[in-house]
């Protein structure tokens, strides 16, 4: 991560082509609502449920909701590929991985907008049965469950995932 000595983590602005213009502070972008850049993986094991995570309750934003496998901020300086990995080893312990050779495959983009919170994302997909090691301060647990029965949860409590994950998870799996 990109951190100046207070410890707050840098990240690139960009414009409504996902263009870099500028770089802030995480809050100034959050607060501003600015385009900034973003990551998801979803992880998927030999019986192909996915892995998703429940957000810790110490994280600012969503706290405590059902989540992608991992996700995360595109730091400044980075670009999709690298955070994807970074990512993936921040929270689950998992090292050694690369984009599309490495096992770790790019799947679909999706545009800046509310669900989002105004970040752009590439969802990336992985097939790995763990084990994990999950990161305390960014994950309180997780699940791995089949994807008709994600669907079905999301369905009957949305309110329990967050709101980038709705919109994604509806794109992967539209029916």
């Amino acid at each position: 991560m990109t951190k100046p000595a207070g410890g707050e983590e840098w990240f690139d602005v960009v414009n409504d082509r996902d263009e870099v213009v500028g770089r802030a502070l995480r809050r100034e972008v959050h607060a501003k609502m600015l385009l900034h850049r973003a990551v998801h993986v979803l992880v998927f094991n030999d019986s192909g449920e996915v892995f998703l995570q429940k957000r810790s309750m110490l994280k600012d934003m969503s706290p405590g909701l059902w989540d992608s496998s991992c996700s995360g901020h595109v730091d400044s300086g980075e670009v999709y590929d690298e955070s994807v990995v970074r990512e993936l080893g921040e929270e689950l312990g998992l090292e050694g991985l690369h984009v599309e050779a490495g096992g770790v495959e790019r799947w679909f983009y999706v545009e800046a907008c509310e669900e989002t919170g105004a970040e752009f994302c590439w969802i990336y997909r992985l097939r790995h049965s763990g084990p994990f090691r999950l990161h305390p301060e960014e994950i309180a647990g997780g699940e791995w469950l089949a994807p008709a029965e994600v669907t079905r949860r999301v369905a009957a409590r949305p309110e329990d995932y967050c709101p980038a994950f709705k919109l994604l998870w509806a794109r992967a799996f539209a029916a």
